[in-house]
């Protein structure tokens, strides 16, 4: 937490609220030093005098020492931790990622309840002109190297950066946490810290984020490539394997994976067939989709009733998640809509994870920009996956496994954790939603979304598909919206293989389900396999497959 202080904040571990990762040279040497330190100390255990849980602790932080020096090695920031995509040291920048996106995060999740915690955020305030110099370092190191993202997938990125930087310090959106200070702290320390605020940001937030604009619009988008695909990139073929092998804790190469995904996509197009025969639709699959994505039956007209019925949804799901498990998370959460500085490039829905040690819950974060193109038959799936029984649920309980090392309870593979939240969207019959069949049909829309980054992701990284192939295949395969799909796409370029691990872990946690269910017979209990799946933390696929298998095996022989 020292070397990483942002996800300091996120994981509410205090002391760290106050500086960013140093991503100067030093400081990324530092970080590789440590490292390759941690790796050598962990060589010297005699693993044979562990108990069995020990081994299992010693297993997972080697394998994650392991892949975090692959992924040095490569570019990537040598975090030994698995917090999904890794952070590309040669692109730090994207629409998705970067530091334009983590402060207006930082100043909003750090902790609020001392006079200290706003002095932590002016003193961030004072440094971010050192750090924006740092990412513009890092940009230029990677473009004289030959690596830039896609210059369309990060077009939008420059204007993101110029609207946190509004003339009128009152308009600006790092400063907000100021305009609602506690009234215990008194009128004049409200003063000083709006004014000590006001102060940095007009002498050193605004100029710099303005000197990031200014290069990023006119010199690094201007220079970015073309091509979409990692393997574009020296030595992309070898990164996205790796990246590849990183995400979905598997050996499947990505023409396996893409076969998986166009058979999942034959099977879910029989489903949604079967919807358009219950609703009586009598047109074609085409046609089917054009009336789902525009038919005004299906969208709210403001932005106050898609968030109001967002909420709704949620307390509806809430009193049956004991049906499916027997321990759920102590930690609330909250439905809010995404932050105005994100809303043009962000998915539709996502989840940050609270913290415990703070008091700060988890919050589902919905889109209401445009609300005309975001459908109600979206809303329950995605409900389930960011919110309960999905995101949250799974999240909250991890960090609540005080018998678990902080690295386990805080951390997962993309693979388990995104996994989980698309299998959650199947327990939606068994916790009372989709009696709507235009909900099931987005329930089984967004199944064939993520079957389709299978196709696309590999498409693009490893077979040499175009952006507008991407595109068109999304288009003709699901009832996402044109805006929907362009941003997916966009975010799929400039992660690559992230996007794999949802319909992986969904498919195995499904087959452990099946095969529980098959084996036990009577004896199989919807909860304790739910519990068991979640009662260690997020873990590789194949562990889960290990320790899934014993649980059967003990209870088919009891």
């Amino acid at each position: 937490m020292s070397e990483y202080p942002e996800l300091a904040t996120i994981f509410g571990v205090p002391g760290h609220n106050d500086r960013w990762t140093d991503d100067s040279p030093d400081g990324i040497s530092a970080r590789v030093r440590h490292l390759e330190e941690v790796h050598r100390t962990l060589e010297r255990f005699e693993r044979t005098r562990l108990t069995a849980v020990e081994q299992l602790d010693y297993d997972l932080y080697t394998d994650l020492m392991r892949v975090a020096a692959e992924g040095s090695r490569l570019g990537y920031d040598p975090l030994p931790f698995d917090l999904g995509e890794p952070h590309d040291l040669r692109m730090p920048l994207n629409q998705m990622e970067g530091l334009h996106i983590a402060l207006g995060e930082q100043m909003e999740l750090a902790p609020r309840d001392r006079v200290q915690d706003y002095d932590d955020r002016i003193e961030r305030l004072h440094q971010l002109p050192d750090v924006i110099r740092q990412q513009m370092r890092l940009l230029d190191q990677g473009r004289a190297a030959g690596f830039t993202p896609c210059r369309i997938a990060v077009a939008g990125v420059p204007d993101m950066v110029r609207d946190l930087a509004p003339e009128d310090p009152k308009d600006a959106v790092v400063l907000s946490v100021f305009r609602d200070l506690p009234s215990r702290f008194g009128p004049t320390e409200h003063s000083r810290l709006a004014r000590a605020a006001e102060l940095a940001y007009r002498d050193q937030v605004r100029p710099a984020l303005l000197d990031l604009y200014r290069y990023l619009a006119e010199v690094y988008v201007p220079g970015c490539r073309e091509s979409v695909g990692a393997s574009e990139q020296p030595g992309g073929a070898a990164t996205y394997a790796y990246l590849v092998r990183r995400v979905t804790t598997t050996d499947l190469t990505p023409p396996q994976i893409h076969e998986i995904g166009l058979s999942e996509m034959t099977r879910l197009r029989e489903e949604m067939d079967g919807i358009m025969r219950q609703v009586g639709f009598t047109g074609s699959y085409a046609e089917f989709k054009e009336f789902v994505r525009t038919d005004r039956r299906f969208y709210w007209t403001r932005p106050e009733e898609l968030l109001t019925e967002y909420r709704a949804i949620a307390k509806r799901i809430d009193p049956e998640l004991g049906h499916l498990f027997g321990r759920l998370p102590r930690l609330p959460y909250g439905v809010i809509p995404v932050p105005g500085y994100r809303e043009k490039t962000s998915p539709a829905a996502y989840y940050i994870g609270g913290a415990p040690a703070t008091g700060r819950a988890g919050y589902f974060y919905v889109s209401t920009y445009q609300v005309e193109v975001r459908p109600r038959w979206e809303m329950e799936g995605l409900t389930l996956h960011e919110a309960v029984p999905g995101h949250h649920l799974q999240i909250a309980l991890a960090q609540e496994l005080e018998h678990l090392p902080e690295y386990r309870r805080w951390t997962g593979p993309t693979a388990y954790t995104e996994g989980w939240g698309l299998y959650a969207e199947s327990l939606g019959e068994e916790l009372g939603c989709y009696h709507d069949p235009y909900s099931k049909f987005g329930q089984l829309t967004f199944d064939a979304w993520r079957s389709g980054r299978l196709v696309v992701d590999t498409g693009m990284h490893a077979l040499g598909w175009s952006r507008d192939r991407a595109i068109a295949y999304l288009r003709e395969n699901t009832a996402m919206s044109e805006l929907g799909i362009a941003v997916e796409v966009n975010r799929y370029i400039v992660w690559p293989g992230q996007a794999l691990g949802y319909k992986l872990g969904q498919l195995k946690f499904r087959e452990l389900r099946r095969a529980a269910e098959q084996r036990l017979g009577p004896k199989f209990d919807v909860r304790a396999f739910h519990d068991l799946i979640l009662g260690e933390g997020a873990l590789p696929l194949r562990r889960v497959d290990a320790r899934t298998q014993e649980w059967i095996a003990s209870l088919a022989g009891s």
